[in-house]
């Protein structure tokens, strides 16, 4: 079987059964039918198995019914049956098609065609006894119905003696005419199973030849849907990337560079037909309606009954065409859970339509409505119980809106139209009677307002306000009602949470606020501190160099937004800037939500400042102040910068921590990290980094660049940890930037300026108040020196350290003291103290070098040095902790432990079994290949689970293919990565 090995992902079955049947000629020759949904690979499957038979002597000829001259039924397949015999070559083509012909002419009656078909069943017999071959016919599902009986009845009542057939087509079912012949002619039905997310990764990663970002076939699983697992869909979304520049390159795996929303199939209406269409590719008008539902849906949430108010230049949408009460489609008319629909809401570009003045069924309206009702019955858009509508497939819906205008009756221009209800806090803000705009138009930055203004809010549904700004854009900025407008919609928006749906308020609260604010000051000083919190989740200062200068001036109005602004410098957002606080007993008072108050802001900024600041702030807290365990947390959030894990911290139930924003997948970075996770901590800085890079309103995340140079450093991988710190301007002086370039600058070879600089970073951070995480570039500068000859250097390193602590003291300084004590005084008790600190803490890198020093300076070196050598290969620590660790052994006189390493622990076939399981292999063709059981195959995958720690068979088969075993040193590192594109 392996020298059958097709290169499609995941269907070496199936090639191999293919291949069998059409080798299989004679007495034993069968007729196959394979079958699969849109882009399942039936035409690569069916040519990949004749390929693989012609290579090898056999012969397999076409049956090509498409170029057939003769009326459909038995006279178009007599044409073809006649092309198939010209192709075999033995001097007997002149009498097989003379046969052929004089039956078509003598022949009339109802018995014609019975003739015909014993007769075509004859030659093709006859001609296989002398020259074996075998048919193969494609498309078998547009066959015309006449001919597709005929051919049924051709290989079910006369078939040809020693040749068999393979045919591929869309599922058929039997109550279709051509279903049921060609079902019933077929010896075996070989149905194309949907791809696994393991196999769509594989072919990623085959098709673009380099290995790819896990998130990056999660995304383009989503964008499809149903067709997840379609190859031909799945490589229409590849093709669509590379085309557009969506695709990079970043720390030796491609990434996505542009919004998940973007992925799209390739914009072909022939290609968008054959894929999103199941039965047959769809007429123009059908295209034009589904392009103009395309763009209305991507304003916003589309509801079914919203479709009453679609605005046409000709006509309007009568509602009599759709029914969703119970999710599915009735020509008889519109109905919701209420009732049905009041045609006198539809409106036509010249006014309101009444019951009288619907358009006849033959009118343009009604085709409209009933090709809506057929989008939905070919399962392309779906609407559920509660009347949302959407495309099943969002790479389709997002090709269709990159369409040309179609034309048609249904031009893309159409307005959702829609009354907000009346709610306290909204009066006349919300634009009366517009809605979602579809293609150009002079309204097209109109939207409905949010649900929660038309009481239809729904919580958890992210979706439903994403599409709500629009309408907040053009609120009036002098109406008394915006300013409460504003604040419901950034209510809503936090609360799911939707960071950048507040940010998309920016323009009218900047308009609000050049006017007067009157009794409005407080509602819009509360927007203006939501907005600021959300520039700063997505890493977005108001300080920066490219933030909008109306924002800076706007935020010298609002003192406690400004303090709110302020505060990302101390945790790596943007420049450094001055914070000022308003005096007052008790200014946490006006904390709301998510949103900190000043008090808590204040308390936020302290963390990373003194520890007598910390005290002072932490004494302000009027209300709820946190507790212990929650400083704590806070202090060594501040260290990594990690504002949302701060946030946390303080305001505990009120805060939000989900959502996508940049600052949450900063925090899951930090915890990856430190727990040891270091792949998923990768992973979180390229999605970090290529949402900077293709989303205009997210901002880069500097902190997440170091963070990944630092692991990358730690691994040995020097040039990827050059490329992340070159992503940072030389203008950051964050600690942990500080550290890691000390770190990549000292393993460089350049430890002198290296040493140099790393002074000049402390003392700049100092300077600026940053003293959380300092204490950690201090440590790495004393880890330097110890191991140089200057004697002096050491115990200045760890006096300006200890001096440090005294100025901060917070857990994490403390804990550096310990660690340094252990290192240049050789107090084991003090490394022993910090080691338990740490675990307690769950610093994993840190514990790494705690052991080290207890190596050195403990009564059991071999027990520190197993821990550090097993900690170190968890983490795939290369040669910057290797070769310290084998130095603190040779000082100590013993060896390191000896590993086992994948070489010993994985035998040729493991590797072999890991291999064909990423490829899609099951149990029996595994068994088949290695002259094994099933039941030993099972054994070997369950040994497999627990040496590589993955839990199932796609776990094992991500980890091949994004090189994550080789990197453990698990495999062979030839082997998912050297091939992959192969």
């Amino acid at each position: 079987m392996q020298q059958d090995r097709s290169p499609l992902v995941a269907r070496d079955g199936e090639v191999g059964d293919v291949a069998e049947a059409l080798r299989t000629t004679g007495a034993e020759a069968r007729t196959v039918l394979v079958t699969g949904g849109a882009g399942t690979g039936k035409t690569a499957v069916v040519e990949q198995a004749r390929r693989t038979v012609v290579q090898k002597g056999a012969k397999v000829l076409r049956l090509g019914w498409e170029a057939a001259e003769g009326p459909a039924g038995a006279d178009a397949l007599a044409d073809a049956v006649c092309g198939v015999l010209a192709k075999i070559h033995d001097g007997r083509l002149p009498v097989r098609v003379t046969a052929v012909r004089r039956v078509q002419l003598r022949t009339a009656g109802p018995g014609a065609e019975v003739a015909l078909l014993s007769t075509l069943g004859e030659v093709l017999a006859d001609a296989a006894h002398h020259v074996p071959f075998a048919l193969v016919l494609d498309n078998a599902q547009r066959m015309p119905a006449r001919t597709a009986s005929a051919l049924g009845l051709l290989l079910r009542v006369f078939r040809p003696a020693g040749v068999p057939v393979v045919m591929a087509g869309r599922p058929m079912s039997p109550g279709q005419i051509t279903g049921a012949q060609l079902l019933a002619a077929a010896d075996r039905v070989l149905e194309l199973r949907p791809l696994s997310p393991a196999d769509v990764g594989a072919l990623v990663v085959r098709r673009l030849g380099r290995p790819v970002e896990p998130d990056l076939v999660t995304a383009v699983s989503r964008a499809l849907g149903p067709l997840a697992g379609s190859p031909g869909a799945v490589l229409s979304v590849v093709a669509s990337l590379k085309e557009c520049g969506g695709l990079l390159e970043l720390d030796g795996q491609v990434c996505l560079a542009v919004p998940e929303g973007g992925l799209r199939l390739t914009a072909d209406v022939a290609e968008l037909g054959r894929l999103g269409w199941p039965d047959a590719p769809p007429d123009a008008d059908t295209v034009a309606t589904a392009v103009t539902l395309a763009r209305l849906a991507g304003q916003g949430g589309l509801r079914l009954d919203e479709l009453r108010g679609v605005r046409l230049s000709g006509g309007s949408l009568d509602p009599g065409g759709v029914r969703a009460s119970d999710g599915s489609l009735d020509p008889g008319g519109v109905r919701l859970s209420g009732g049905w629909l009041d045609p006198g809401g539809v409106q036509a570009s010249d006014g309101l339509l009444d019951p009288g003045d619907a358009k006849s069924s033959d009118g343009p309206v009604e085709a409209v409505g009933r090709r809506v009702d057929g989008l939905v019955r070919d399962r392309v858009v779906t609407v559920d119980p509660d009347g949302r509508t959407a495309f099943a497939v969002p790479a389709l819906a997002a090709a269709l809106r990159t369409l040309p205008d179609p034309g048609g009756p249904w031009p893309p221009y159409a307005t959702i139209t829609g009354t907000p209800a009346d709610r306290p806090g909204v009066g006349r803000a919300w634009p009366d009677g517009h809605g979602a705009a579809a293609g150009p138009a002079p309204d097209g930055a109109l939207a409905l307002p949010p649900p929660a203004f038309q009481g239809g809010a729904e919580p958890g549904l992210p979706r439903a306000v994403h599409g709500d700004h629009p309408a907040s854009r053009r609120l009036p900025p002098h109406d008394t009602g915006t300013p409460g407008a504003l604040r419901e919609s950034a209510t809503l928006s936090l609360r799911h949470p939707d960071h950048l749906g507040v940010l998309a308020l920016g323009e009218p609260l900047l308009a609000c606020l050049d006017g007067p604010h009157g009794e409005d000051r407080g509602a819009l000083e509360w927007v203006t501190r939501a907005w600021t919190l959300s520039a700063l989740h997505e890493h977005r200062s108001p300080y920066g160099d490219d933030a909008d200068p109306r924002y800076r001036a706007a935020l010298e109005q609002m003192p406690a937004a400004a303090g709110l602004a302020a505060l990302g410098g101390a945790y790596g957002i943007g420049p450094v800037t001055p914070m000022t606080f308003r005096s007052g007993p008790a200014d946490d008072a006006c904390g709301s939500g998510p949103v900190p108050s000043p008090g808590e802001v204040r308390l936020l900024a302290a963390a990373v400042g003194s520890g007598g600041e910390f005290a002072r702030a932490r004494q302000r807290m009027a209300r709820n102040p946190p507790g212990e365990a929650d400083l704590d947390r806070l202090r060594n959030a501040a260290a990594y910068g990690d504002l949302a894990g701060a946030l946390q911290a303080v305001l505990g139930e009120r805060y939000v921590g989900l959502g996508e924003s940049t600052a949450v997948r900063y925090h899951a970075l930090v915890r990856d990290y430190l727990t040891g996770r270091w792949d998923s901590a990768l992973s979180c800085a390229r999605r970090i980094e290529t949402r900077g890079r293709s989303d205009g309103a997210a901002g880069v995340g500097h902190l997440a660049r170091a963070l990944a140079a630092e692991i990358q450093l730690m691994r040995g991988e020097y040039g990827r940890a050059r490329e992340w710190l070159d992503l940072i301007p030389d203008s950051v002086g964050h600690p942990l930037v500080a550290r890691v370039r000390l770190g990549i600058r000292y393993w460089s070879g350049d430890s002198d300026e290296a040493l140099a600089q790393a002074w000049r970073d402390v003392r700049r951070a100092r300077e600026n108040g940053l003293l959380a995480g300092v204490d950690r570039v201090v440590l790495r500068i004393l880890s330097i020196t110890v191991r140089g000859n200057d004697r002096e250097a050491p115990r200045e390193t760890l006096e300006y350290l200890e001096t440090l602590h005294e100025e901060a003291a917070s857990p994490m300084t403390y804990e550096a003291v310990l660690v340094g004590r252990g290192m240049v005084h050789g107090d084991a008790e003090s490394a022993l103290a910090a080691y338990r600190l740490v675990r307690q803490r769950v610093d994993l890198p840190l514990s790494v070098d705690c052991c080290q020093c207890l190596t050195d300076v403990g009564d059991d070196p071999l027990r520190w040095l197993a821990e550090a050598t097993r900690s170190a290969h968890a983490l795939d620590m290369g040669p910057p902790v290797r070769s310290l660790l084998g130095a603190a052994a040779r000082r100590r006189n013993v060896s390191l432990p000896r590993r086992r390493t994948a070489r010993e622990g994985l035998s040729e076939p493991d590797v072999r079994v890991i291999a064909m399981v990423s490829d899609g292999s099951t149990n029996r063709q595994i068994a088949a290949r290695l002259a094994c059981s099933e039941k030993t195959v099972e054994q070997r995958l369950t040994r497999l689970f627990q040496r590589t720690g993955c839990r199932s068979r796609v776990e094992l088969a991500a980890a091949w293919l994004d090189g994550s075993l080789a990197r453990q040193g698990l495999v062979p590192d030839s082997g998912p990565r050297g091939d992959s594109g192969d």
